[in-house]
């Protein structure tokens, strides 16, 4: 699976949260990852290996802040 993460990308994981989103943005990256569900807005903490298993596809790429 992809481990090459972006701030502001949104995962597709395998199984729905119970409010029934299946959709996550991250909004955190480090040894563990800060993910908020797009329907709830509920953050949870994965490590990196747990969200490798558990993410079925990459949703949205997010888009690089322009640098200079």
């Amino acid at each position: 699976m992809m481990s090459d993460f972006q701030i502001g990308d949104v995962v597709r994981l395998r199984k729905a949260h119970p409010c029934g989103g299946f959709e996550w943005q991250i909004f955190r990256l480090g040894a563990d990852i800060g993910l908020e569900c797009q329907t709830c807005h509920r953050r949870v903490m994965l490590s990196r290996r747990d969200l490798a298993h558990r993410m079925k596809a990459l949703v949205m790429h997010a888009e690089e802040p322009p640098k200079g």
